[in-house]
């Protein structure tokens, strides 16, 4: 059973989302040789406020 975690910045709509998890389910049973009913994925948003890149907090840009 392949988990995949992925850590996203809030802001994308359902319909991007559905479309995440889609593509990356059928690209884990492709590759990782499995169904796509035993491919489980963890999306977790964050808020902007607390993630940075090189120092600086992502809301500030």
């Amino acid at each position: 059973m392949p988990l995949v975690h992925i850590d996203l910045i809030e802001g994308r709509s359902e319909e991007q989302l559905k479309g995440l998890v889609k593509d990356v389910t059928a690209a884990i049973s492709k590759n990782a040789n499995v169904p796509a009913e035993r491919v489980h994925i963890v999306l977790n948003e964050m808020k902007k406020d607390r993630y940075s890149v090189g120092g600086k907090m992502v809301s500030d840009n």
